[in-house]
């Protein structure tokens, strides 16, 4: 899973960066200070993997992980090309979905494009330059399904969906905020429209908001309204706090985090958001040679699961024999566990479910 991390200049998305990758983006008061994306990868937190390590003492310890993607600041006629408004497009297309920082907390030493904390501003500012890009991409689309349609009739309710696509853009209406349906996103193809990407809206708030989530913050409240709305994801998030937990060694986090009166961070929050976003599962794979989390659509059948590992899995697919992690760790050994009758054998149609523990049999 790639996250592509966006938001205006100065609204705390380097420094959250920072804090969950560790990879050092440079982070400074003024716009344009990440001129390349920077990319880090972090492993997924995952208790399931911890408890089965203990088990197995594996040889390797492998947890599912996400890419984050540190995308430049963007501003007013990023999609003309002003400030790095070329180059921020092009990476945005590039991830599976965004994480929108949006500045909610009040701060004279760090300095606002606009001048002023206004969350509904900035993600406007954003929304409508993805918007006038999105606009020029589907007048091309509209064009080639208009000539096309002139040897092939069938190609009526494409034309229509992406008119009145075209019609919601005009509006002002993000993609997303058009509501397609399953059958509708299958006709765009490969129609890559910036403003249909699932988003999760961070709203970074002051570190005397975090015992609370938010509650008590006026525009992180507008915010977390804004997303409902749209059917977009949203969490409160401090990125300094963050930073400060980066430091922390495991033992020391959990203390810091009491201290603050949360059971989280804000990693943990962004990354149970993105699988739901995208709706996306782990299942589990375990032995004395390595414990490890796979990450796969939710509704993925066992043969494609299987894939996962190695695409010869899925072509000689024959079975997998599953058990759920709660049952695994309750028997305390898989010998057990098959002893009472809980390791199932599951054939092609099997849907993978979460924390399903899973070896697969093949031949090829």
């Amino acid at each position: 899973m790639k996250l592509g991390i966006i938001g205006l200049p100065n609204v705390g998305k380097s420094t959250l960066f920072n804090a969950i990758t560790n990879a050092g983006a440079e982070s400074a008061n003024y716009p344009f200070c990440t001129i390349e994306p920077n990319v880090g990868v972090v492993a997924v937190p995952d208790k399931r993997l911890d408890v089965l390590a203990e088990m197995y003492n594996p040889e390797k310890y492998t947890p599912a992980i996400i890419e984050f993607v540190d995308i430049a600041g963007l501003v007013r006629g990023a999609s003309k090309g002003e400030g790095l408004g070329n180059k921020f497009l092009a990476h945005i297309r590039e991830v599976d979905a965004v994480v929108h920082v949006v500045r909610c907390f009040e701060n004279d030493d760090i300095i606002h494009v606009d001048g002023s904390i206004d969350p509904l501003r900035d993600i406007e500012t954003i929304n409508m330059e993805l918007i006038f890009s999105d606009m020029e991409t589907l007048e091309r689309r509209i064009d080639r399904t208009k000539k096309a349609m002139k040897g092939d009739k069938t190609l009526a309710s494409q034309l229509e969906l992406e008119e009145r696509i075209m019609k919601g853009l005009e509006e002002g209406k993000t993609v997303r905020a058009i509501g397609l349906t399953e059958d509708e996103v299958a006709l765009l193809g490969d129609c890559s429209l910036l403003t249909a990407k699932p988003v999760i809206y961070a709203g970074n708030i002051s570190e005397d908001d975090v015992a609370n989530g938010g509650a008590d913050n006026p525009a992180y409240q507008a915010l977390k309204k804004f997303a409902e709305d749209e059917n977009s994801g949203c969490l409160p998030i401090c990125a300094g706090i963050e930073a400060e937990i980066a430091e922390l060694s495991p033992e020391e986090k959990v203390e810091f985090l009491a201290d603050l009166g949360i059971e989280e961070s804000g990693l943990d929050k962004l990354v149970r958001a993105g699988y739901d976003l995208l709706g996306l599962i782990s299942y589990l794979t375990a032995g004395p040679k390595e414990v490890r989390a796979w990450t796969i659509t939710r509704g993925t059948k066992a043969p494609g699961a299987a894939g996962k590992i190695h695409s010869d899995f899925e072509r000689g697919f024959i079975r997998a024999e599953i058990i759920a992690f709660d049952d695994l760790v309750a028997c305390g050994t898989m010998t057990a566990a098959k002893e009472k009758g809980l390791v199932r054998s599951e054939g092609k149609e099997y849907v993978i479910a979460d924390g399903d523990v899973v070896l697969f049999r093949f031949n090829v």
